[in-house]
């Protein structure tokens, strides 16, 4: 998780899915136990074929259709360049990224829309954002504006509307903070609560602003590209070596060197934790600082009609490029040919082959499940030293009462009531999501959508007999809510008129991601960004992209993710400009140096 997507996921628990309804069909697309040739029994695209739009409705167990459009033309004798197994942001912006370019891909989703943790899901009138909706990289304007980038890539633009206040604390010792889009109020609103530590704030942002700076002035593509590397570097000398500077470094180290008060240390810590699930001490200072800045610079801008709606988008122009994407695509199997990745297996059976192979599932997922124990390189041995599993997340998306908030309540909340020492603990911080403050078309009338969610660990939900799990569920879940209503919005459980909740067994069900994680946290104090693998690996022809490679978690981290991986791979396959000699010193150096970490 992450305040850069609010990262968590939360799909219906009843387990049911998959296509329901068909929309109707002329005679003429529909003939005996086929359409257009393929037999829906077993369908997994949906079809837009010569400008004859095929939709399919998947229910996902939900009372609103969903509607997503595929491509026909997906069949096992295709040769690809690109394989994507998996079809959240970060691989859908590097599919889309190596479409434009001129690949052909396929990318492989096991459910049964795009978008992983930044897909949705409706019921009863409201449109759930299963996961993101702080979401950055939406602006205008810079260059780390990558969702904007990516969409407008593939000739899409979403509508969007700004949001005044990234998020609202509510911290120990009455100690309340709102992050407002504009940097002058935030920093007054902060200063006025330690004015006596007004020198150190405005010194462990400004080198906050520093990095931002560096990253914003440079185009973002990969740092594995020696070609590209050595450009930017006789271009933009001084912002290179400002980012390689920091590099190494963690944000709690250099708040430590200006900050002395232990409260607005800890607060720091808490602006840290919802950017990498961990304190300052071990959150990369390059995270901070463009997470931290970038809120307000290109500011937080919600899209009209819900974050599912990136996805899509970006799917739907996957397609308009040519390449295909196909749903109910369980991949089992990476395939390995002498060393080389040259395709993948799904549950059916059926095998896709291609010139390179992308992972956007967890690096314990590939490297744990979809290849064999024997196919590990030692560069995974080496990150999994390094770093282990960031815990998963209950999650409540609940529909209440408009009337119980406040007129002016802020659209994100991060509760934390008494105890500093809980930031980190299973269930001590809550996450607060309510997207209708911004858009009210995602509820019914007089409705509101709160999306809450606080870090909780598979392990214990792990061994429960089913009415025990749903017990605790609700125990949990209650205890939650009633902290709320508490703190912020008393009245809350009455008001409460939809109300589903999940856990990380959920996450781990509908994402295939390992143990429900949302990425990787460092085992140690790491030395910033040194250990964080890019996208190339130890396999030939396999690339991983997300939230497990740099720079981490995050939309806009993994949106970069996927641009970097696009370009290495286009350089690989001959789209871009490439020098094997430096690629392999250069892979080489970037190696040695996460030893380092």
């Amino acid at each position: 998780m992450s305040l850069g997507c609010y990262q968590t996921i939360l799909f219906p628990t009843k387990g049911k899915s998959g296509f329901s309804s068909w929309n109707p069909l002329k005679n003429s697309q529909l003939k005996g136990n086929k359409i257009s040739g393929v037999e829906f029994s077993n369908f997994h695209v949906i079809q837009r074929r010569e400008g004859i739009p095929m939709r399919l409705k998947s229910l996902l167990s939900v009372d609103s259709a969903v509607e997503i459009e595929g491509k026909e033309g997906v069949n096992t004798g295709s040769k690809y360049d690109a394989i994507v197994i998996g079809s959240g942001i970060g691989g859908l912006v590097a599919a889309t990224q190596l479409a434009v370019k001129g690949a052909k891909v396929l990318v492989l989703e096991k459910y049964v829309i795009p978008g992983g943790s930044s897909g949705f899901y409706q019921r009863d009138g409201y449109t759930f954002d299963v996961g993101s909706s702080v979401m950055f990289g939406f602006s205008d304007k810079g260059n780390l504006n990558l969702i904007t980038q990516a969409l407008a890539a593939v000739g899409r633009e979403m509508e969007v509307i700004p949001d005044p206040t990234t998020v609202h604390f509510h911290l120990p010792n009455n100690l309340s903070v709102q992050v407002h889009r504009e940097y002058s109020e935030f920093i007054n609103e902060l200063i006025s609560k330690f004015p006596h530590e007004k020198e150190g704030i405005l010194k462990f942002y400004g080198e906050c602003w520093k990095i931002f700076n560096a990253l914003n002035s440079l185009q973002l593509k990969s740092l594995e590209e020696p070609i590209y590397l050595f450009g930017q570097f006789f271009q933009k000398p001084l912002e290179c070596l400002t980012l390689a500077y920091y590099l190494p470094q963690n944000a709690g180290d250099i708040a430590r060197k200006y900050v002395k008060d232990p409260d607005l240390l800890s607060f720091i810590d808490a602006e840290c934790f919802i950017v990498s699930t961990v304190n300052a001490l071990r959150t990369p200072m390059i995270n901070a600082g463009m997470v931290l800045c970038d809120r307000h610079f290109g500011g937080i801008n919600y899209p009209v009609g819900g974050v599912g709606g990136i996805a899509k988008s970006l799917a739907e122009g996957l397609i308009d490029q040519g390449s295909e994407i196909l749903y109910k695509a369980n991949v089992t199997n990476i395939i390995i040919d002498q060393g080389k990745a040259v395709g993948v297996k799904i549950s059916d059976g059926r095998e896709f082959f291609a010139q390179t192979t992308i992972s956007n599932a967890t690096r314990w997922d590939t490297f744990g499940k979809l290849l064999k124990a024997e196919n590990l390189p030692k560069e995974e041995e080496n990150f999994q030293k390094v770093y282990v599993k960031a815990p998963s997340f209950l999650s409540i998306h609940m529909g209440v009462k408009a009337g119980v908030l406040p007129p002016d309540t802020d659209c994100h909340h991060f509760v934390l009531e008494d105890d500093w020492t809980r930031l980190e603990e299973p269930y001590g911080s809550i996450f607060l999501s309510i997207p209708t403050v911004l858009d009210s078309s995602l509820a019914p009338k007089r409705r509101h959508i709160l999306h809450i969610f606080t870090t909780s660990p598979l392990e214990d939900w792990a061994g429960l007999p089913p009415k025990d799990y749903e017990v605790k569920k609700e125990l949990i879940a209650d205890e939650i809510i009633g902290r709320l209503e508490k703190k912020l919005f008393p009245g809350l459980k009455s008001s409460i008129v939809f109300k589903e909740v999940g856990t990380p067994k959920t996450h781990r069900r509908y994402l295939a991601r390992d143990m429900g994680t949302y990425g990787p946290m460092p085992r140690q104090i790491p030395k910033g960004l040194l250990g964080m693998p890019f996208n190339t690996t130890g396999i030939s022809g396999l690339y991983c992209v997300g939230d497990s490679c740099f720079p981490g978690q995050g939309v806009i981290a993994v949106a970069f993710s996927g641009v970097m991986c696009a370009h290495r791979v286009a350089a690989d396959i001959g789209l871009e400009k490439k020098s094997p000699i430096l690629d392999a010193a250069l892979l080489g150096l970037l190696g040695w140096l996460r030893t380092l970490a």
